[in-house]
């Protein structure tokens, strides 16, 4: 996600700084970019990288689950993240940032039984621990910087991201959590909504350039594809670009209480950043992007992915 986000804002001509506990050679040797090597709590390091540059705009994605961090979050990594936090957000007032953005997650929503999208304002009601990690970073947002008026911040809550090359939590929508095998229910026509990487990029690079001319754009945002994707497509998707193999057809999931009990008490699907809940599988949950689409037309989906 940094490598792309990073590039993308190059390519604009901006000047960026890249963070992160480990060097990508993805952007090296590249005009105007310049990469710090520092662990999230190294507080001496991000003091001194912050002061050194003065930052107009931050984009904050530590502890993203598709960067440096396997598809289990441990509580070491939900410790980290809580630690780095909150002296990032300090050092951001006192370095004078204008722009702070952090990027969340959609798994910090409480999941309705209707079909209705889920809006900025819904309920909140993390389960997994990478939602509770994300959900921690955002009430320590709004607790240490608030509605600043010298500052726009933005929390931009997105769900499963894939490129062309990345097909991961893709292949996540269709893979059996408890054998791995691959599979679809019935003729795949249920969906899931996901974030196309350059949908973020793009809605990144607008914010930023819309923040500098208007400052009200302070809140919280979803960013999402324009439709979902349905199971059928994930399927010729896989078949066209990757290697897939034997797909099973199964009928409609079982949703009893025995199983939703058991799935509920399951350790992997707090853990597992990907775990498919196979209860919820039909549910065809959607994210309304009516605020972020205002700043973005979210043009990629799974048919034009580069």
């Amino acid at each position: 996600m940094g490598d792309h986000i990073c590039s993308s804002f190059l390519k604009k001509g901006y000047e960026v700084v890249a963070v992160d506990k480990k060097q990508s050679n993805y952007n090296l040797n590249k005009a105007k970019f310049t990469f710090c090597q520092a662990s999230p709590v190294e507080k001496i390091a991000y003091a001194d990288i912050m002061e050194r540059y003065h930052f107009d705009t931050v984009i904050h994605l530590a502890c993203t689950a598709d960067n440096d961090l396997d598809s289990i979050i441990t509580e070491s990594a939900i410790k980290e993240n809580d630690k780095c936090n909150e002296f990032i957000y300090h050092l951001a007032i006192a370095t004078e940032v204008k722009q702070f953005i952090l990027v969340s997650t959609t798994q910090v929503y409480q999941i309705p039984k209707f079909r209705e999208p889920l809006h900025e304002d819904d309920f909140t009601k993390p389960f997994t621990n990478y939602a509770k990690l994300k959900a921690a970073s955002e009430q320590k947002l709004s607790s240490v910087i608030g509605r600043r008026p010298d500052m726009t911040v933005a929390i931009l809550r997105i769900p499963p991201i894939y490129t062309k090359d990345f097909c991961a939590n893709l292949e996540a929508k269709i893979t059996d959590p408890k054998d791995k095998t691959k599979f679809i229910y019935q003729s795949g026509e249920y969906s899931f909504h996901m974030c196309c990487l350059y949908n973020l990029v793009d809605f990144l690079l607008n914010f930023v350039q819309t923040a500098f001319e208007n400052n009200n754009l302070t809140g919280v945002y979803n960013v999402a594809d324009k439709y979902p994707i349905m199971a059928s497509e994930i399927i010729e998707y896989m078949k066209k670009y990757h290697r897939l193999g034997i797909v099973l057809q199964k009928n409609a999931p079982n949703t009893s209480l025995k199983t939703i009990q058991n799935m509920i008490g399951s350790k992997e699907m707090k853990t597992n950043y990907r775990f498919l809940d196979l209860t919820k599988i039909m549910n065809n949950t959607m994210f309304d992007t009516t605020k972020a689409a205002k700043l973005c037309s979210f043009r990629w989906d799974i048919n034009n992915i580069k």
